[in-house]
């Protein structure tokens, strides 16, 4: 990203300050849940069962429609607190082959891959705020900007070694050489299309919430079973956890603005116009007040990852750049996350200060080789927005996890929510000790992934099917 893009997009007088001509304005995007929940009694409504205090309901897939590898997914609704449940979530195979799709893509269920070339498995989280039609959006389109990312590379994909050229000719005699000194490997491969299907993702968000007339932005959080590897991407506070019989391993960071504050404070350094002068990057142990002024202080900058003292100055007094500590860290007052997707009408309160100069729609990327683990029937990967993890450690729910697994070896369906029910419907902290009560208060969506099916599946030839899908673009 060069100076002066940055600079024609963001600044003022640049391409989003500049006023265009006026076109008409499209259909707002429909409220709709999960496809793959239909027939589960989740409605495309309002949360109006959420509406009762004292009950929570857990929404899950129906017994008889399964998920890849049988997973298991639960949505929790909040009571009272939003209008509809923001949280949204897909699922389904992917077929990658060399060749584009054709009118047949149109289908929208199944779409047949006779010519298929790789196949693989995805799940997507995504957590909105701001409204629900970030978060529908990503939920439909973001699997087919990973499929034309990962058909753009496949090629390269299934070489013993990614060539230097995708045409195959060897221009200099010594590319191959150059290309194992770079270390690049196959899931390098991978990690570029997921990276780059965020971000042409998070564009198509943009185009389609500004010509609608309609706001917000969601996290995302995507695993990817793929030649034996199991990709988690993520941007925003979602998590992802490996749970296994004595081991709990996390498979991604949650980024704030607090994890991310060097890399805020920095854009903010080297273009001080993004904070309208309303601001300050510094960061202070607490809000500095009109007393502070000539004292010397503990602060932080952008190239600090330990303290210093400076003598406060009148500029200081500002409101910081990133204000509170831990989940209630804000960027510029507003937002509790510094990656995701969408939010490009978004800006600070009665102000004309923009926030995605500040966002990422980049993910981490974390690989886990599942050839290498020895997995057992109990080994389940965890997804889940930061409604769960607000409340519960990774322990906890590790050993929440433990609990009913073993006890239902023969049950295909035994990674489902409905162990959870029991422990979450129509119970409240002040009416149960049990440690998972506390998401009564909460809104929150994940996945249980059993790990060992991804060894089992690994040669099977499926077709390209998807339980939430839409092209981009397309509407019902």
């Amino acid at each position: 990203m060069s100076a002066g893009w940055f600079r024609r997009r963001f600044l003022p007088g640049g391409l989003l300050s500049a006023p265009g001509p006026s076109r008409p304005r499209a259909s707002p995007v429909p409220y709709r849940r999960p496809r793959f929940l239909r027939g589960s009694g989740s409605g495309p409504g309002p949360a109006d069962a959420s509406r009762r205090p004292d009950a929570r309901p857990v929404r899950s897939p129906a017994r008889g429609r399964a998920l890849p590898w049988n997973a298991g997914y639960a949505e929790i609704i909040n009571a009272e607190k939003s209008e509809f449940n923001e949280d949204q979530a897909s699922c389904g195979k992917l077929c990658i082959r060399r060749c584009e799709f054709g009118a047949e893509e149109d289908q929208e269920w199944l779409t047949l891959c006779p010519e298929e070339f790789l196949t693989g498995h995805y799940w997507a989280l995504f957590d909105g705020h701001g409204g629900p039609a970030a978060a529908i959006l990503a939920a439909n389109t973001l699997h087919s900007c990973l499929r034309r990312q990962l058909e753009a590379v496949v090629e390269g994909m299934v070489a013993a070694q990614p060539p230097m050229h995708l045409s195959g000719h060897c221009i200099c005699p010594s590319d191959p050489q150059f290309v194992e000194e770079k270390g690049i490997r196959a899931e390098d491969l991978v990690i570029g299309a997921l990276e780059s299907a965020f971000q042409e993702c998070d564009e198509v968000i943009g185009r389609e919430l500004e010509a609608s007339g309609q706001v917000g932005g969601c996290t995302a959080l995507v695993a990817v079973s793929l030649q034996g590897k199991l990709y988690v991407a993520n941007a925003g506070d979602s998590r992802a956890i490996l749970v296994r019989r004595d081991e709990v391993r996390p498979l991604s960071s949650e980024f704030t603005p607090e994890t991310e504050r060097q890399r805020i404070q920095q854009l903010a350094f080297v273009y001080p116009e993004l904070l309208a002068g309303e601001f300050t990057r510094l960061e202070f142990p607490r809000r500095l007040k009109g007393d502070d002024l000539g004292q010397k202080v503990l602060f932080r900058d952008h190239h600090m990852s330990g303290w210093g003292y400076k003598c406060v100055e009148k500029s200081d007094l500002k409101y910081p750049l990133i204000h509170g500590q831990g989940r209630q860290a804000r960027l510029l007052g507003t937002l509790a996350v510094s990656r995701g997707l969408g939010d490009h009408q978004l800006r600070v309160l009665d102000t004309d200060i923009q926030l995605k100069p500040f966002l990422l729609s980049v993910p981490q990327v974390t690989v886990l080789d599942v050839d290498q683990l020895e997995l057992q029937e109990e080994d389940v990967v965890v997804m889940a927005t930061d409604g769960l993890w607000d409340v519960l450690s990774n322990e906890q729910v590790a050993r929440l996890v433990r609990s009913f697994l073993p006890g239902n070896r023969e049950d295909p369906h035994r990674c489902t929510a409905h162990p959870w029910e029991g422990h979450v419907e129509g119970c409240s902290p002040a009416q149960s000790n049990d440690p998972i009560s506390p998401l009564s208060q909460s809104l929150l969506s994940f996945f249980l992934l059993a790990t060992l099916a991804v060894q089992k599946q690994l040669s099977i030839r499926v077709s390209h099917q998807w339980w939430a899908t839409r092209r981009p673009g397309r509407r019902t």
